[in-house]
Protein backbone atom coordinates (compact mmCIF):
# COMPACT_ATOMS: atom_id res chain seq x y z
CA UNK A 1 0.00 0.00 0.00
CA UNK A 2 0.64 3.06 -0.51
CA UNK A 3 1.87 5.84 2.48
CA UNK A 4 -1.43 7.37 3.95
CA UNK A 5 -1.69 11.52 3.57
CA UNK A 6 -2.87 13.69 6.53
CA UNK A 7 -3.09 17.10 5.51
CA UNK A 8 -3.28 19.62 8.63
CA UNK A 9 -4.95 23.38 7.55
CA UNK A 10 -5.61 26.24 9.48
CA UNK A 11 -5.06 30.13 9.66
CA UNK A 12 -1.65 31.61 10.45
CA UNK A 13 -0.81 31.06 14.34
CA UNK A 14 -3.71 28.49 14.83
CA UNK A 15 -1.82 25.84 16.14
CA UNK A 16 -0.74 23.52 13.12
CA UNK A 17 2.82 23.07 13.67
CA UNK A 18 2.10 22.16 17.87
CA UNK A 19 -0.70 20.02 16.71
CA UNK A 20 1.71 18.43 14.62
CA UNK A 21 4.50 18.14 16.81
CA UNK A 22 2.18 16.34 19.00
CA UNK A 23 1.68 14.17 16.54
CA UNK A 24 5.08 13.38 16.19
CA UNK A 25 5.42 13.16 19.72
CA UNK A 26 3.39 10.44 20.43
CA UNK A 27 3.86 8.41 16.98
CA UNK A 28 7.60 8.91 16.58
CA UNK A 29 9.41 10.13 13.69
CA UNK A 30 10.50 6.65 12.49
CA UNK A 31 6.68 6.14 10.89
CA UNK A 32 6.04 9.26 9.91
CA UNK A 33 7.34 11.84 6.92
CA UNK A 34 6.66 15.15 8.21
CA UNK A 35 6.47 18.25 5.27
CA UNK A 36 5.88 21.65 5.91
CA UNK A 37 4.27 23.76 2.98
CA UNK A 38 5.69 26.92 3.82
CA UNK A 39 9.72 24.71 2.07
CA UNK A 40 7.90 25.20 -1.32
CA UNK A 41 8.17 28.98 -1.37
CA UNK A 42 9.07 30.33 -4.58
CA UNK A 43 12.81 31.44 -4.65
CA UNK A 44 12.52 35.01 -5.17
CA UNK A 45 16.48 35.17 -5.56
CA UNK A 46 16.19 36.59 -9.13
CA UNK A 47 14.60 40.03 -7.70
CA UNK A 48 15.39 43.01 -5.51
CA UNK A 49 15.29 42.48 -1.64
CA UNK A 50 12.72 45.34 -2.06
CA UNK A 51 10.65 43.83 -4.34
CA UNK A 52 10.44 40.85 -2.13
CA UNK A 53 9.15 42.65 0.49
CA UNK A 54 6.27 43.23 -2.16
CA UNK A 55 5.18 40.08 -2.95
CA UNK A 56 2.17 38.76 -0.98
CA UNK A 57 3.22 35.49 0.25
CA UNK A 58 0.08 34.47 1.78
CA UNK A 59 -1.60 33.79 -1.87
CA UNK A 60 -1.43 30.81 -3.33
CA UNK A 61 0.47 31.93 -6.16
CA UNK A 62 3.46 32.46 -3.64
CA UNK A 63 3.79 28.70 -3.25
CA UNK A 64 5.44 26.41 -5.96
CA UNK A 65 2.53 23.53 -5.46
CA UNK A 66 3.90 21.55 -8.38
CA UNK A 67 6.93 20.89 -7.03
CA UNK A 68 5.34 19.53 -3.78
CA UNK A 69 2.51 17.72 -5.34
CA UNK A 70 5.04 16.05 -7.60
CA UNK A 71 7.80 15.20 -4.49
CA UNK A 72 4.54 13.57 -2.93
CA UNK A 73 3.41 11.25 -5.90
CA UNK A 74 7.39 10.36 -5.54
CA UNK A 75 7.08 10.33 -1.91
CA UNK A 76 3.95 8.39 -2.63
CA UNK A 77 6.07 5.02 -4.89
CA UNK A 78 8.34 4.97 -1.95
CA UNK A 79 11.47 6.57 -3.16
CA UNK A 80 13.47 9.33 -1.71
CA UNK A 81 12.63 13.19 -2.18
CA UNK A 82 14.85 16.27 -2.28
CA UNK A 83 13.21 18.82 -0.34
CA UNK A 84 14.04 22.51 -0.53
CA UNK A 85 15.10 24.54 2.44
CA UNK A 86 13.76 28.12 2.40
CA UNK A 87 14.95 31.48 4.29
CA UNK A 88 12.17 33.99 5.58
CA UNK A 89 14.77 36.23 5.82
CA UNK A 90 15.64 36.37 2.74
CA UNK A 91 12.65 34.85 0.66
CA UNK A 92 14.83 33.02 -0.88
CA UNK A 93 15.63 29.09 -1.26
CA UNK A 94 18.84 27.98 0.11
CA UNK A 95 21.16 26.28 -2.78
CA UNK A 96 20.79 23.17 -0.45
CA UNK A 97 18.36 20.43 0.00
CA UNK A 98 17.08 18.01 2.26
CA UNK A 99 16.86 14.80 1.52
CA UNK A 100 12.99 13.50 3.01
CA UNK A 101 12.80 9.64 2.91
CA UNK A 102 9.09 7.95 2.64
CA UNK A 103 7.49 6.54 5.22
CA UNK A 104 4.35 4.95 5.78
CA UNK A 105 2.58 8.37 6.81
CA UNK A 106 3.29 11.88 5.59
CA UNK A 107 2.35 14.25 7.77
CA UNK A 108 1.52 17.77 5.31
CA UNK A 109 1.16 20.89 7.06
CA UNK A 110 -0.11 24.44 5.50
CA UNK A 111 -2.16 27.47 5.72
CA UNK A 112 -3.23 26.41 2.31
CA UNK A 113 -2.69 23.49 1.50
CA UNK A 114 -6.56 22.56 1.12
CA UNK A 115 -6.94 25.00 -1.69
CA UNK A 116 -5.29 23.53 -4.61
CA UNK A 117 -7.67 21.05 -5.87
CA UNK A 118 -4.76 18.87 -6.91
CA UNK A 119 -3.00 18.58 -3.41
CA UNK A 120 -5.94 18.24 -2.02
CA UNK A 121 -7.09 15.29 -3.73
CA UNK A 122 -3.51 13.05 -2.88
CA UNK A 123 -5.10 13.48 1.00
CA UNK A 124 -6.61 10.96 2.71
CA UNK A 125 -7.31 12.28 5.72
CA UNK A 126 -7.75 16.05 5.83
CA UNK A 127 -7.57 18.25 9.49
CA UNK A 128 -8.49 22.22 9.69
CA UNK A 129 -7.46 23.68 13.22
CA UNK A 130 -9.43 26.23 14.14
CA UNK A 131 -8.47 29.46 16.11
CA UNK A 132 -9.77 32.67 17.03
CA UNK A 133 -8.23 35.15 15.25
CA UNK A 134 -6.66 37.64 17.67
CA UNK A 135 -5.15 34.31 18.71
CA UNK A 136 -3.61 33.86 15.57
CA UNK A 137 -2.30 37.41 15.24
CA UNK A 138 -0.78 37.24 18.89
CA UNK A 139 0.85 34.39 17.71
CA UNK A 140 2.07 35.75 14.02
CA UNK A 141 3.09 38.77 15.58
CA UNK A 142 5.89 36.77 17.86
CA UNK A 143 6.83 33.94 15.51
CA UNK A 144 7.39 37.02 13.05
CA UNK A 145 9.62 38.62 15.13
CA UNK A 146 11.46 36.42 16.87
CA UNK A 147 11.93 34.05 14.45
CA UNK A 148 12.23 35.62 11.10
CA UNK A 149 13.69 39.15 12.27
CA UNK A 150 10.87 40.92 11.23
CA UNK A 151 9.83 44.24 13.20
CA UNK A 152 6.72 44.89 14.42
CA UNK A 153 5.67 47.32 12.03
CA UNK A 154 6.42 45.52 9.09
CA UNK A 155 4.18 42.28 10.81
CA UNK A 156 1.18 44.13 11.85
CA UNK A 157 1.22 46.11 7.56
CA UNK A 158 1.88 42.46 6.36
CA UNK A 159 -1.28 41.35 8.91
CA UNK A 160 -3.74 43.60 7.40
CA UNK A 161 -2.81 44.12 3.86
CA UNK A 162 -2.38 40.47 3.27
CA UNK A 163 -2.23 38.09 6.18
CA UNK A 164 -6.16 38.98 6.92
CA UNK A 165 -7.65 39.50 3.44
CA UNK A 166 -5.79 35.71 2.10
CA UNK A 167 -7.21 33.85 5.00
CA UNK A 168 -10.69 35.46 4.60
CA UNK A 169 -10.90 34.84 0.83
CA UNK A 170 -8.69 31.39 0.81
CA UNK A 171 -8.14 29.63 4.10
CA UNK A 172 -11.33 29.96 5.81
CA UNK A 173 -13.39 28.86 2.85
CA UNK A 174 -11.29 26.09 2.43
CA UNK A 175 -12.27 24.39 5.62
CA UNK A 176 -15.07 22.47 3.78
CA UNK A 177 -12.89 20.46 2.78
CA UNK A 178 -11.74 19.15 6.35
CA UNK A 179 -12.79 15.75 7.04
CA UNK A 180 -11.85 16.67 11.15
CA UNK A 181 -11.84 20.29 12.81
CA UNK A 182 -9.90 20.54 15.83
CA UNK A 183 -9.98 23.59 17.38
CA UNK A 184 -6.79 24.91 19.33
CA UNK A 185 -4.58 22.71 17.72
CA UNK A 186 -2.48 20.76 19.71
CA UNK A 187 -3.99 22.41 22.80
CA UNK A 188 -6.70 19.91 22.20
CA UNK A 189 -5.47 16.59 23.33
CA UNK A 190 -8.96 14.61 22.36
CA UNK A 191 -8.45 16.30 18.93
CA UNK A 192 -4.92 14.87 18.97
CA UNK A 193 -6.02 11.58 20.26
CA UNK A 194 -8.72 11.15 17.62
CA UNK A 195 -5.53 11.69 15.21
CA UNK A 196 -3.11 9.84 16.53
CA UNK A 197 -5.67 6.60 17.04
CA UNK A 198 -5.92 6.94 13.00
CA UNK A 199 -2.64 6.92 12.80
CA UNK A 200 -2.18 4.23 15.04
CA UNK A 201 -5.13 2.09 12.88
CA UNK A 202 -2.93 2.82 9.59
CA UNK A 203 0.29 1.74 11.21
CA UNK A 204 -1.63 -1.55 11.97
CA UNK A 205 -1.01 -0.85 15.98
CA UNK A 206 -2.42 -1.65 18.80
CA UNK A 207 -4.98 1.24 20.15
CA UNK A 208 -3.48 1.24 23.31
CA UNK A 209 0.09 1.49 22.34
CA UNK A 210 1.41 4.80 23.19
Amino acid sequence: MSPFIIGVAGGTGSGKTTLSQAILQRIGVEDVTYIQHDSYYIDRSSISSEDRQRINYDHPDALENELLIRHLKILLNRKPIEKPIYDFKTHTRKPETERVEPKEIILLEGILIFVDPTLRALMDLKVFVDTDADVRALRRLKRDIEERGRTVLLVIEQYFNSVRPMHLEFVEPSKRYADLIVPEGGLNEMGVDVIVQKMRSVLGREAHRV
